[in-house]
């Protein structure tokens, strides 16, 4: 009895903290004629912003399907952070993103969009994968 009641209460508690984001910030990746731009320069953003920062791995969900060139957008959950690393994380964010749009080849490149607006879970859709690069 006792180990059931152990066993209970440890699958509670991880459920119980397990993470739950109910914030996203979305980022766009539009085409123009030769499919959408690499997600490299966001990702490799978000985890050295994960290391330099001690964080545990931030949800990120994929929405595909969203045109006839492969475009898509990607959902990073923003729960774990706090107001003050949620400012910094959205102002690299957009730097990077920037950074990309202003280096790609204007008549063939796809571009990155970022808006900074924060997206409640209920508002997005329910074909979304977890993204895994």
């Amino acid at each position: 009895m006792k180990k059931l009641l152990i066993i209970v209460s440890i699958l509670s508690f991880t459920f119980f903290f397990s993470q739950k984001n109910e914030n996203y910030l979305q980022v766009s990746y539009g085409s123009i004629c030769c499919g959408t731009p690499s997600t490299d320069p966001v990702m490799n953003y978000v985890s050295q912003f994960q290391k330099k920062n001690k964080l545990k791995t931030l949800e990120i969900l994929r929405q595909n399907g969203l045109g006839r060139e492969g475009e898509f957008r990607l959902y990073i959950g923003i729960d774990p952070l706090s107001k003050t690393r949620k400012a910094s994380f959205m102002k690299g964010l957009q730097s990077v993103i920037d950074t990309q749009n202003n280096n790609r080849k204007k008549n063939r490149d796809g571009f990155v969009g970022f808006e900074g607006e924060i997206i409640k879970k209920a508002d997005l859709s329910q074909n979304l994968t977890i993204y895994k690069k």
